[in-house]
């Protein structure tokens, strides 16, 4: 059964930062403060990491990175959609900056990610990104310019404000998750007073000198900014 996601609710992208035990415990850590603070929290993992962190956790919603849009059978070297369900991923991120594939590839996988009831997270750069991404209908868009990622700088209310309401035109239902560069509270407030379901980090939570205290800085801040958008 598919996987449902309330609104506000936060990303933990380790991205390729850390795998195998860490992974599981940063994973874990995330699983405790979803629990405590009754928010649902996207987790990444490396696939390797998937099987072994759906085993030792129950609140998070834990996502594969990457997923190809092909049926069982041929395409060596390429992941299967099943393959990533059968682990414990409930859900999957798709046409990441630092993972483009062509349009036809997205559309592919998110297809095959909606026939296997697989949240789909998909990312988009621009406003007529966000608009061509809406198309698809996925659950979730992150939102974030490809020079903000890992630059420890927000994006601008300007291009918060264009790209949610571009999505927005076309389908009011996609959750908005804005990203890049955020890597403080102050930074998570900002994008949803700007509008946003959701925001979350990487090396903003990873580079971190303490990492459990960094989500919570950042839990407080987007369910304090939720509360009061009203």
């Amino acid at each position: 059964m598919k996987r449902t996601i309330r609104a506000p609710f936060l990303i933990v992208n380790p991205k390729a930062y850390i795998y195998g035990e860490e992974s599981l415990a940063l994973a874990k850590v995330c699983d405790e403060l979803g629990e405590k603070y009754d928010i649902d929290i996207i987790f990444t993992a490396q696939h390797v990491d998937l099987r072994m962190i759906a085993k030792e956790t129950k609140r998070i919603i834990l996502t594969a990175q990457h997923m190809d849009g092909i049926n069982p059978g041929r395409g060596m070297g390429h992941i299967l959609p099943e393959g990533i369900k059968d682990a414990g991923a409930h859900a999957v991120v798709l046409g990441h900056a630092e993972h483009p594939v062509s349009t036809g590839q997205l559309a592919a996988a998110v297809r095959r990610a909606k026939e296997l009831e697989l949240l789909t997270v998909v990312c988009a750069d621009t406003v007529p990104e966000c608009e061509a991404v809406s198309q698809l209908h996925p659950d979730v868009i992150i939102v974030e310019p490809t020079s903000g990622i890992g630059s420890g700088r927000a994006s601008s209310d300007e291009y918060m404000k264009a790209t949610n309401a571009a999505i927005r035109a076309v389908d009011p239902d996609i959750f908005i998750l804005q990203a890049a560069g955020i890597s403080t509270g102050k930074d998570i407030y900002r994008a949803v007073l700007n509008g946003a379901d959701a925001s979350g980090g990487s090396s903003g939570i990873l580079n971190a000198p303490d990492r459990r205290a960094k989500i919570v800085e950042m839990i407080e801040a987007l369910q304090r900014a939720y509360k009061n958008r009203g």
